[in-house]
């Protein structure tokens, strides 16, 4: 019988570890703080970082959007960023993408403070994810580990297969799977006989964003299904998995919706947490 890895579950779990964090923090006299900033009114980028303040809001944690116009120059944007790397009532910094064309993406990012930098967008956090220091990991593939650890599956001397080769999700997950002892390939669209690196997989994750792009003869039986790539089709959030074909030949599998995007927005709260630590926030809100 396959096993459903509800991320939702998960999810609660993680709601609740990160509720007592934030209340032991409330009784010293802090409240975690996470700024958000937006250029523009691009639709997918509204909807996500109103999706983080809702549930920012709801673990008690303060979370202030600033939203700025769609011609907004370099200068201006970099210029609201350094304003708030240097607040220190901002503990966790994100920058909603995509941005306006004008702007200098990477510039914006290698901006933020990697010790605010809840996102792991960071080089330095990059570099630190890499090495396998602490440091500050994108969310996504951080959900990936966190559903498989949930359910007690074993990661190491797997050969795990990586459908993506994305910069926040695809990329960050070889490391993360190497520092869990995996035996890790890489394959993305372009990828010659796909199905031929897939069928090998103990453990295939996929962050391709291609809608149904594995189908139930390119999983090897028995293995575990991670699908990370979200898609819109028809007003609806698809996978790159054919789940209903899929979940007849892995051992377990995550649904689209309901898996690990479900588990995403909890992890950037708790990646604040987590900044707050490495920027030695005290009882007295001192660093």
């Amino acid at each position: 019988m396959t096993t459903l890895l509800d991320g939702k579950a998960v999810a609660t779990v993680i709601r609740q570890e990160i509720a007592a964090a934030v209340g032991e923090y409330s009784q010293r006299g802090i409240r975690p703080r996470l700024d958000a900033v937006l250029v523009g009114d691009d639709p997918e980028a509204v909807h996500y970082v109103r999706a983080k303040e809702r549930v920012a809001k709801s673990l008690g944690i303060e979370f202030r959007l600033h939203r700025l116009p769609g011609a907004t120059n370099d200068g201006e944007f970099l210029e609201r960023l350094q304003a708030l790397n240097a607040d220190s009532a901002v503990h966790g910094i994100i920058l909603e993408l995509p941005l306006p064309r004008h702007l200098d993406r990477e510039r914006a990012l290698e901006s933020i403070s990697p010790l605010k930098d809840v996102d792991g967008v960071h080089p330095l956090n990059r570099g630190r994810l890499m090495s396998g220091i602490e440091g500050l990991y994108p969310a996504t593939p951080l959900s990936c580990l966190r559903i498989l650890r949930a359910y007690g599956i074993e990661i190491a001397g797997k050969h795990a297969v990586i459908v993506g080769r994305g910069e926040t999700v695809g990329k960050p997950l070889v490391f993360l799977l190497l520092g869990e002892n995996a035996t890790v390939t890489v394959c993305h669209t372009r990828t010659a006989d796909l199905a031929g690196h897939t069928r090998q997989a103990d453990l295939l994750v996929t962050a391709a964003g291609r809608a149904g792009l594995i189908g139930a003869g390119m999983v090897k039986p028995g293995a575990v299904v991670v699908d990370a790539g979200i898609s819109a089709v028809d007003g609806s959030l698809r996978g790159d998995v054919d789940f209903e074909t899929v979940r007849g030949v892995a051992s377990a599998i995550t649904p689209v919706p309901g898996g690990v995007g479900s588990v995403t927005t909890v992890l950037v709260m708790k990646n604040l947490l987590q900044a707050m630590k490495m920027q030695g926030v005290d009882g007295g809100g001192n660093r």
